[in-house]
């Protein structure tokens, strides 16, 4: 049984005549004479009652006629919403974003995008960085918002905007009035880091490395928020990106930049290699890249 089969019986159905659904469908009368005796042959049942005056449907033929019309309305409705994918009229897109790092670059992107296409919902959940490279690979979200660099291997990346890591200090901290410093300077203080899932524990540490020492932990926390507090409290020193600076809004710190080496903080968006990719997801990939390229 095919849907073509069912086309035809419901038009012979309707109408009530070969010859008027042959011309309905514009094929000959004796194709859909052989359509519908290969379908009652399959069915093995008789679906219409054929006499010289009219022709009526069977029992069997009332049952096949209710459901045949409910297959071919799931096609039709199937093949309109299709179409509205396509037209990028409907959709969702699953995103996850690291913390903070999604408020400062996507509300504004966001709202763009949902008034060119209001059809499309985003789907937003914060993971670290790790966790949400995890999510990707695994397809419970389709596009990650994150820093590089990423895994080649597993996934396409999209470069945004860029910033720099700066030093946080306290307003009396030896270096507060200097405007910028060597990483290397900064050897023997201790330093307040993000916990091992976030990207930047390990942005910081290797750069650190890079400039001759490791760093000394004091405490490590999974909170931006309170990594200020506890800089403003003179427990360490910590790097940040810029961005996260203007929302610590804290009169104790100060922000010294760092001169070398120029630790670089590089967003993207990345999805799975060779997976589809819904084309709402790939609508709000181009739309993301348009409006935040380096």
């Amino acid at each position: 049984m095919d849907i073509r089969q069912l086309q035809y019986f419901v038009e012979v159905a309707k109408q009530k005549s070969f010859t008027k659904a042959a011309n309905t469908l514009h094929v000959s009368q004796p194709s859909i004479s052989k359509m519908m005796k290969a379908l009652e042959e399959e069915l093995g049942v008789v679906l219409l009652d054929r006499t010289e005056r009219k022709m009526e449907l069977t029992d069997a033929g009332e049952l096949v006629y209710d459901h045949a019309t409910k297959v071919l309305h799931l096609m039709d409705s199937l093949a309109l919403s299709i179409g509205e994918i396509r037209n990028m009229e409907r959709g969702r897109v699953k995103m996850g974003m690291m913390p903070t790092v999604g408020s400062f670059l996507l509300p504004n992107v966001i709202a763009l995008f949902k008034k060119q296409y209001p059809g499309i919902d985003i789907e937003m959940k914060e993971y670290s960085a790790k966790l949400l490279e995890i999510h990707v690979e695994q397809g419970s979200i389709d596009v990650g918002l994150t820093v590089l660099p990423a895994d080649t291997e597993k996934f396409d990346a999209v470069p945004l905007q860029a910033e720099d890591l700066v030093a946080i200090v306290h307003r009396e901290h030896w270096i507060s009035e200097r405007e910028s410093i060597s990483l290397a300077e900064l050897r023997e203080e201790a330093f307040i880091l993000f916990t091992e899932e976030y990207a930047i524990h390990d942005v910081v540490k290797q750069a650190c490395l890079r400039a001759g020492f490791e760093p000394q932990v004091a405490y490590m926390s999974s909170l931006w928020d309170f990594v200020g507090e506890l800089v403003a409290t003179q427990l360490g020193i910590s790097l940040v990106p810029r961005s996260i600076v203007r929302r610590l809004n804290n009169s104790e710190l100060r922000t010294v930049n760092i001169s070398s080496p120029k630790i670089d903080w590089q967003y993207a968006l990345i999805f799975r290699k060779d997976h589809y990719l819904s084309h709402a997801a790939r609508a709000f990939i181009s739309f993301a890249e348009q409006h935040l390229s380096p």
